[in-house]
């Protein structure tokens, strides 16, 4: 009995046909210029920026919306310290981050994603990129930045929010302060970051790496601790133009210095 149940097992396997997926090494291989280009363009844009903060949020907040204002008059206390506010470059949270550093005659840039129904960067930029690709827009979000405020919003902003706080972690990149703002809106987030910590999944000192806040005071507290004193940044002074040609940033107030 047992022969033939093995059998039956065999026969049960070699009925397996595997689907096929994209094959085409010659797409890969153009995709990959394609992203290539698409780094090498937000290189050029950002290269002048200087130390960003990054805004995260939703595009969804009009300018009357109570976490709109919040966001401009924190974005406004950021630019004040010196850093260019960075934002994904739409309208919502990130014009409102974006506008808050326009307010104070702060610099303020974003990385703006081209979608099929157009976003269209905001009005209250000094300099921005369109990239295709979310995951290189991400990069670049990142890559400028030495902190990174998380006001409420969906999918997206999550998304960006954990991968901030994974790339940390991980220590993948230096420990660069992740804030979250609004803590009632965020509340069963956290809840379940809590229940992630009693499963074991996460360790008890990640959600270290976090402060949640709803005070614009102290955000900019720990900005000037854990950014500015901690990285030890320096006021700027004028720089040359770099090998792949970057136009100097029209501004010349923010902080300097070498982001790892």
């Amino acid at each position: 009995m047992g022969r033939i149940n093995l059998n039956m097992d065999e026969g049960r396997k070699s009925e397996i046909r595997f689907l096929q997926g994209p094959q085409s090494r010659w797409k890969e291989f153009t995709m990959v210029v394609h992203v290539m280009i698409e780094f090498i363009k937000g290189f050029r844009a950002l290269h002048f920026v200087g130390p960003c903060i990054t805004v995260f949020g939703s595009a969804r907040f009009s300018e009357d919306h109570e976490f709109y204002q919040l966001t401009r008059r924190l974005s406004g206390e950021i630019a004040r310290l010196g850093f260019t506010i960075m934002t994904g470059g739409g309208p919502g949270i990130m014009e409102a981050a974006n506008r808050g550093a326009r307010d104070v005659g702060g610099r303020s840039v974003g990385c703006n994603i081209i979608l099929p129904h157009e976003q269209k960067p905001n009005l209250y930029l000094d300099k921005w990129v369109n990239i295709r690709y979310f995951f290189v827009r991400k990069t670049l979000l990142i890559k400028y930045s030495y902190a990174f405020v998380v006001m409420p919003g969906g999918f997206g902003t999550l998304d960006e929010f954990f991968e901030a706080l994974t790339l940390v972690q991980t220590k993948m990149i230096l420990e660069f302060p992740v804030i979250i703002f609004c803590k009632e809106f965020y509340k069963e987030l956290l809840e379940h970051i809590e229940k992630m910590k009693e499963a074991g999944t996460i360790s008890k000192v990640d959600m270290d790496l976090v402060l949640v806040t709803d005070s614009v005071e102290d955000a900019i507290a720990l900005i000037k601790e854990k950014c500015i004193r901690h990285f030890d940044l320096q006021y700027a002074k004028p720089k040359p133009s770099g090998w792949l040609f970057e136009k100097k940033f029209s501004k010349n107030s923010s902080a300097s210095g070498q982001k790892g």
